[in-house]
């Protein structure tokens, strides 16, 4: 069987991610996309030989469309998810998946009245690192776990760009929350909520342009996070053990191409040892998951989002609680400035 793809978004992300990695699969084929201007569609579609469609609401209800790639801004990533899954489509959503608990809920009903299904366009997923951490954990190789920290920057943003609007749910931290939360998910295990955080933005109503998170871990070790808009790329995670510091640098490498990674360890007594992991290629491997979870040959989807949904739910708190630290900053200074 080959399922057909529909692109929400004209979008270079929806190339590499989607375009690209179908074109090495014999059960996957991009027939359409739409985009918010028709001239950028046009564009995208006779570069990549698909048909364009008029908009959004047609990528959905195309009968040869049976999986819709979203890559909006993202607070239209739950709006679209759902019309697909109500359309019978499988909804491929990059990340974050949504914005918010009560958005993630809306999505389990929709699948749960018999719709389609939602998967997290989230590539890191499964990556070999994570059980080669997982089990220096698990069998307490190098002492307990005390701590991890994670730093990701990323490049800033054109003006004009959703990562710069909040009303679009734009960022940093919600461009780097994922990543941090599903490696932590994957290798230490995620709490059931809470966190802290603590956002740097150019005005009270702005999007945080650096953030620091904080979360405590069920174990009793501490994860905190380090992310901000720069002009070198960063993405690494540090687990720090009683005896050894284990490190991950370049954890985002693979959106380029099958790269391996090298789990680096530095115990305290000076040894270094150095594990590289079979070369993966996220997108391809993405495409790959999805077509395993439609086929029954691996998983069910009802798992994927149970996990993205406790994801969301730490994202959300933890964003909660930086903003309600701004507006009380905010609060303070008019109220000195205008006793």
């Amino acid at each position: 069987m080959t399922w057909g793809i529909g692109l929400i978004g004209a979008t270079g992300i929806a190339e590499r991610a989607v375009i690209a990695p179908s074109l090495e699969r014999r059960d996957v084929a991009v027939h359409a996309v739409a985009a918010s201007d028709g001239r950028r569609a046009a564009a995208f579609g006779q570069r990549h030989g698909i048909k364009v469609l008029p908009g959004y609401e047609d990528v959905v209800t195309a009968p040869d469309v049976d999986i819709v790639y979203v890559s909006l801004h993202n607070s239209a990533h739950a709006h679209w998810a759902r019309r697909a899954v109500a359309e019978g489509k499988t909804a491929l959503v990059e990340k974050p998946l949504c914005l918010t608990v009560a958005e993630c809920g809306t999505l389990r009903e929709a699948e749960n009245r018999g719709g389609g299904q939602v998967l997290e366009a989230l590539p890191t997923l499964g990556h070999p690192w994570h059980g080669i951490v997982r089990r220096m954990r698990d069998e307490g190789r190098f002492g307990r776990l005390d701590r991890v920290h994670s730093r990701f920057t990323f490049q800033v943003p054109a003006p004009g760009g959703y990562r710069l609007r909040p009303d679009l749910g734009g960022g940093i931290f919600r461009d780097a929350a994922a990543y941090w939360l599903q490696a932590l998910q994957d290798t230490t295990g995620l709490p059931p909520a809470g966190g802290s955080g603590t956002a740097q933005c150019a005005e009270p109503h702005g999007v945080d342009h650096a953030f620091e998170a904080r979360l405590p871990l069920p174990d009793g070790a501490t994860a905190t996070l380090s992310c901000a808009f720069a002009l070198r790329h960063t993405a690494e995670h540090v687990f720090h053990f009683d005896e050894a510091r284990v490190r991950i640098r370049g954890v985002l490498l693979p959106t380029a191409g099958a790269v391996p990674l090298n789990v680096a360890v530095r115990t305290t007594t000076g040894r270094t040892e150095i594990t590289r992991t079979d070369p993966v290629s996220y997108y391809a491997a993405q495409l790959g998951r999805l077509t395993d979870l439609l086929s029954g040959r691996a998983g069910h989807w009802g798992a994927q989002l149970t996990a993205a949904g406790t994801r969301i739910r730490t994202m959300e708190h933890i964003h909660r609680t930086a903003r309600r630290e701004i507006r009380a900053a905010a609060l303070d200074k008019e109220h000195k400035e205008h006793p």
